[in-house]
């Protein structure tokens, strides 16, 4: 396996900005850390501020998502219009170093890199905007995010329980409000769907994130895995000792057929280039 030379992420003209990807699991994976990461985001997202362009749509890989995209097509291209995929699972990390003489450099999980983005965004002004989750927890995360990031500017929020017949007059919501930043918390697929089936019309959007259950664990209704079990890769373990109900026969089912998929599917991968001023 091998990716581009390149090792971090470079402005071209001043307004592209370029970064490695690999190939793991059969998707194109950004070779960047979690503070490059965060600062892409928040300058791709203030670089598209006014502009009236489609926002960008930003995601995450793990186990679950390697294993939806190789038995389900559908979700593999929804996956395919990602402007930016990054590493939300060690295993996805772990794989890139099978052979490979350049690596993904960490993990970086939406609920870490939340915060790299608002702390960013308390000193750059991208303004951000919360929907999914139950209204409680949509609600509880937003107050959270006012606590320990005061400064950051959250312009709109709304619960993920709405209907097809719904969804425009939300877009348009949220298209009045003008978020840089778009974090949807719908799970895996719907958010992508969501993302996919919407972004032409989030014309004053500048980057929608999908962040699955984020708004949980900023609500208090989830919690992390000690920090060993995370760098370890067990932090699906966690989560199984805490909703075993709901995760048990998920991992069970996904883990040994994604574990497949990540050795198989590897790969060198061409850069991404995203138009944006690098902050």
């Amino acid at each position: 396996m091998d990716v581009t030379r390149q090792t971090s992420i470079a402005v071209g003209d001043g307004r592209h900005v370029q970064f490695p990807r690999v190939v793991v699991g059969g998707l194109p994976v950004a070779a960047l850390d979690r503070k490059d990461t965060a600062r892409l985001t928040v300058s791709a997202a203030l670089s598209r501020r006014g502009t009236g362009q489609p926002c960008l749509f930003f995601t995450t890989t793990n186990g679950q998502v390697v294993s939806l995209c190789a038995s389900d097509p559908e979700v593999k291209r929804l996956f395919g219009h990602a402007d930016l995929i990054s590493a939300d699972g060690m295993s996805v990390v772990f794989a890139s170093r099978l052979g490979s003489r350049v690596r993904l450099p960490e993990r970086v999980a939406t609920t870490d890199a939340f915060h790299d983005a608002a702390r960013l965004a308390s000193t750059t002004g991208a303004t951000f905007y919360f929907l999914g989750g139950t209204e409680e927890v949509n609600a509880a995360a937003a107050r959270r995010v006012a606590e320990i990031y005061p400064a950051v500017k959250l312009l709109g929020r709304r619960n993920g329980y709405f209907t097809r017949e719904e969804e425009p007059a939300i877009v348009e919501a949220i298209n009045e409000a003008a978020p840089d930043i778009l974090w949807i918390g719908f799970g895996v697929p719907a958010q992508q769907r969501f993302i996919v089936r919407n972004r032409e019309r989030l014309t004053s959007v500048g980057v929608a994130k999908s962040c699955g259950g984020l708004f949980d664990f900023l609500a208090g209704k989830n919690s992390r895995a000690p920090r060993w079990m995370q760098k370890a890769g067990l932090e699906w373990a966690f989560r199984i000792y805490e909703e075993p109900q709901r995760l048990l026969w998920r991992y069970l089912t996904t883990n040994p057929h994604a574990a497949y998929w990540l050795v198989r599917a590897r790969g060198a991968a061409d850069d991404g280039v995203i138009e944006a001023s690098l902050i």
